[in-house]
């Protein structure tokens, strides 16, 4: 499985290699919202982890991109905003599945791990 991650955050990129690696999770990590719609035209990812708060091109916008163009590609959003409004925008917008900043890495390998089991990672690859 390949997992796109668009975070501004190189920590946490690293933290969540460490414990998706061991899964069968490759990791691929991109800086920002543009560097992450370039990776994602690319193709080959069974999800995306997607922050909302980065500088330039948020999160918001680049799941907002993706839908627009019709790709159905599993998005988990990782925010620090966690107000109801907030998680309901995002998953109003598009996104699957909403989680707050500071999450457990393992929690966030078992949600991954259940996306990914519930929509079939070979049906995504093609979005």
């Amino acid at each position: 499985m390949r997992v796109l991650l668009i975070d501004d955050d190189a920590r946490l990129a690293q933290l969540l290699d460490d414990n998706l690696r061991p899964q069968g999770v490759a990791l691929v990590h991109a800086g920002g919202g543009q560097a992450g719609l370039a990776a994602l035209a690319g193709g080959g990812f069974d999800a995306v982890l997607l922050d909302v708060m980065m500088p330039g091109l948020d999160g918001l916008a680049v799941l907002r991109r993706l839908r627009e163009a019709g790709h159905r590609i599993p998005v988990i959003m990782l925010t620090a905003r966690g107000d109801e409004a907030d998680r309901i925008s995002g998953l109003e917008q598009g996104a699957d599945d909403y989680v707050t900043k500071p999450f457990s890495p393992k929690e966030l390998t078992a949600r991954v791990a259940a996306l990914l089991r519930r929509r079939g990672s070979t049906a995504s690859r093609s979005s």
